[in-house]
């Protein structure tokens, strides 16, 4: 995707998992984000528009990102879990980015099926007292699967015109947290178009704190 693009392999319950680590242009990193791709069994992958516009605005924050092909996807072995095996090779991709980068905050960015997996991750970070600094979730999958509750800061992106995952679906898991949602006018569920938003929303947030 970019120079500083490095590839690594971890090993978990399923086997072999294929991950790639992108650095920022210059300087030590100030954090780590880490990246979760759409439903595997729909083409889903880290090499996903989004998924490396996410990576882009992290990069571009001065982050360390990591991102993993899910269970059966490009190198990794194993079979589609649903999103529960998914979680535990996450939450392995956690462990090792922590090890590697002590003492850096953490924040959780995903698209879709990706999104499901992330705010998993977030409920079982917190029962740690680990929980990410912040989530970004994009195209959230709500409606479709039982996301977990998230934090009141999560930045929430989604397409008016999205009609794999309706954002009136999104509003209605949205409402009860009192979250606010972004919507991008005209974009559809892969944001055809309309991926410079996103860069530009996730930079601007962080910006903002």
């Amino acid at each position: 995707m970019n120079a500083h693009t490095q590839s690594f392999s971890l090993h978990g319950n399923s086997g072999h998992l294929e991950c790639k680590l992108d650095l920022p242009a210059s300087g030590e990193p100030c954090g780590v984000a880490l990246i979760a791709h759409p439903h595997p069994l729909y083409g889903g992958s880290i090499d996903n528009k989004v998924v490396q516009t996410l990576t882009r605005a992290f990069i571009a924050l001065g982050y360390v990102c990591a991102r993993m092909n899910f269970r059966g996807v490009g190198e990794s072995t194993g079979a589609h879990d649903h999103g529960m095996g998914e979680t535990d090779d996450m939450a392995l991709l956690h462990a090792h980015m922590v090890a590697q980068y002590p003492g850096l905050p953490v924040a959780l960015g995903g698209f879709s099926f990706g999104t499901f997996v992330l705010s998993r991750l977030q409920q079982h970070l917190t029962t740690k007292d680990q929980a990410a600094e912040r989530l970004v979730l994009v195209g959230c999958a709500a409606g479709k699967w039982e996301l977990a509750p998230v934090p009141s800061n999560t930045l929430l992106i989604h397409g008016e015109q999205d009609d794999t995952i309706p954002l009136s679906d999104v509003l209605d898991w949205a409402r009860p947290q009192d979250l606010p949602v972004i919507v991008i006018p005209g974009a559809d569920h892969f944001f055809h178009r309309k991926l410079h938003h996103i860069k530009q929303l996730v930079i601007a947030a962080w910006h903002a704190n």
